[in-house]
């Protein structure tokens, strides 16, 4: 089902949105200084064109430690990206959405592109795995929870 979807999101705008996001990967590449929130752009932006079947978790989620982007580092560097681009590609996911919601069928496109519009406020820290693997990662986290209040 989800190469279904993938199929009819990629045709149907979702390249658009990829472009956008590998658009602002590239403009960070080349001030040198953008370079970090450039790589997260491009992954984001593979995500961006193949949405359904895959999730954005923190990297503290999935391994349990914290990481430069799981840290203090990592939320400067998203409320770094919030002001330069971030608002911009979550309002352009917004806008899709919206669109979207106008149709029956554009509902489940309408949902993908709000979690992209999530994502795109705070990207730093975060990877993209399928859907699996992160609840996976959310039982073992919750598992260890239980298991440290249990004593």
């Amino acid at each position: 089902m989800s190469a279904i979807g993938n199929f009819l999101w990629f045709i149907l705008g979702g390249v658009f949105m990829g472009l956008g996001w590998w658009l602002a990967g590239l403009v960070a590449f080349i001030t040198i200084i953008g370079i970090p929130w450039g790589r997260a752009c491009f992954v984001i932006g593979q995500f961006t064109f193949f949405p359904f079947g895959k999730e954005a978790v923190s990297r503290k989620e999935l391994s349990n430690r914290d990481d430069v982007g799981t840290g203090g580092l990592g939320l400067i560097g998203n409320i770094i990206w919030f002001v330069f681009a971030g608002v911009w590609l979550a309002i352009g996911h917004v806008i899709s959405a919206f669109l979207c919601f106008c149709t029956i069928i554009g509902i489940p496109f309408a949902i993908q592109h709000l979690k992209l519009a999530g994502i795109a406020l705070a990207p730093i820290g975060k990877t993209i795995v399928s859907k699996e693997v992160a609840a996976a990662a959310r039982k073992h986290e919750a598992e260890a929870y239980v298991a440290k209040r249990r004593g």
